[in-house]
């Protein structure tokens, strides 16, 4: 019954992690090389994997955070157990039961009892023909190895429990190892506090989003502070860039906290999403482009890169000169990071690392869109709408004289 427990919670992780993600077992499969049947054995209970990798995979892939991934460790390992336990059951007491009763010399003492017969005729050699068959039976000699034999099954017995409770800890003990050294890094909290803004238009104004709806079904585009709430009513994506700003504040004001590295994690690409194209613009001028980070998702391997930051709020275009780590946080003086992620030939689903050290320990934090990886899809040969707000309806840029 505990084995069907750990596979249970095993499988009910599994299905949670799907469930967040949304798509089909088909979809998934795909992603991690395996099929959609196995996939479905996965999350029903019906089949541990024999690996944990392919399970980190999709735990990366419908954007688990570290702490998620540990427990799924956690969980895997005892549902890996009671699966080669299941698969491999000791048979060693069994032949011990049967051993035992050969042991007892009674079941053996009432067969002779035909021969005392010839007891009195002992000395007749005749006798001793009758008995000559039965000399074969002088096993009750073979009480001094019965006793052996229960003593060798005995010895098996014990050693089979032996390496079993040996195993056993040797396997729980990894399990929790994770845990032990991870909640050593997490027991004391972050040493500083995060936070995303994931719905950002460059200008405060001009941004693309792709939406699988017709243009009579999309409503007008919102103001730069509602985004996130028309975003998410139309299920829409960043289309070819994403702005996402992390604000990073220490919990002191005199122990700094050095930010060193930010490191881009690509989860999942795609062919670009075949959906309509809305801007967003409102004809706003030209402001301050801040110092930004920018990653280009179509590389193999992206990477975070400085960039310089332009303020044309005044008579003349100001240079802003990009900073690049390591950054230095307190509680009085935050960071701000802005990351610019582009891409025209894929649609990515990636997050974020950083990494920080303070007052002796080390670490890196993920940064997500709320527990998901954050989602940029190519808007290139899509059909691309801007809003007439005189007619009140989305039209294409053809129409609206903006291409050309």
């Amino acid at each position: 019954m505990p084995k069907d427990a750990a596979v249970e919670e095993f499988a009910g992780l599994v299905r949670a992690l799907k469930a967040r993600d949304g798509r089909s077992y088909e979809a998934l499969g795909r992603r991690l090389s395996v099929s959609a049947s196995t996939l479905h054995r996965y999350c029903s209970g019906a089949t541990v994997p024999e690996e944990f990798a392919v399970v980190d995979r999709l735990a990366l892939l419908c954007g688990a955070d570290e702490e998620e991934r540990r427990a799924l460790e956690v969980a895997w390992t005892e549902a890996d157990r009671a699966r080669r336990r299941a698969a491999s059951p000791a048979p060693m007491p069994v032949p011990a039961a049967p051993a035992a009763p050969e042991s007892n010399p009674e079941p053996s003492a009432p067969e002779p009892g035909p021969g005392p017969a010839p007891d009195p005729t002992a000395p007749d050699p005749s006798a001793a023909d009758p008995s000559a068959p039965e000399a074969p039976r002088a096993r009750p000699r073979r009480g001094a190895p019965a006793p052996l034999l229960v003593a060798a099954a005995v010895a098996l017995v014990v050693l089979a429990l032996a390496a079993a409770l040996l195993g056993h800890p040797t396997r729980t003990a990894s399990a929790p190892a994770p845990a032990s050294t991870a909640p050593g890094r997490t027991a004391a909290p972050l040493p500083f506090t995060w936070s995303i803004g994931s719905q950002l238009w460059e200008g405060g104004c001009g941004h693309t989003y792709l939406v699988d709806r017709a243009p009579r079904a999309v409503a007008p585009p919102p103001v730069a502070a509602d985004s996130g709430a028309w975003a998410g009513t139309h299920g829409a994506v960043h289309g070819g860039e994403a702005l996402v700003r992390i604000t990073v504040q220490g919990r002191s004001p005199s122990d700094a906290v050095v930010l060193h590295a930010l490191h881009v994690r690509v989860v999942d690409r795609a062919a670009p999403l075949p959906w309509n194209a809305y801007r967003m613009d409102n004809g706003c001028g030209g402001a301050v482009t801040p110092r930004h980070f920018a990653v280009d998702l179509d590389r193999p391997r992206p990477l975070a890169r400085p960039v310089d930051g332009l303020d044309a709020s005044g008579a003349e275009v100001r240079k802003i000169p990009a900073v690049s780590f390591p950054y230095k946080v307190t509680s009085s003086d935050p960071e701000e990071l802005l990351v610019s992620a582009r891409t025209a030939g894929c649609d990515c689903r990636w997050y974020l690392e950083l990494e920080w050290s303070a007052g002796g320990r080390t670490g890196t934090v993920r940064i997500t869109d709320g527990g998901k990886p954050f989602r940029t899809s190519g808007t290139r040969g899509r059909p691309a709408y801007v809003h007439d707000s005189a007619e009140g309806r989305w039209i294409t840029e053809s129409d609206s004289g903006q291409t050309g």
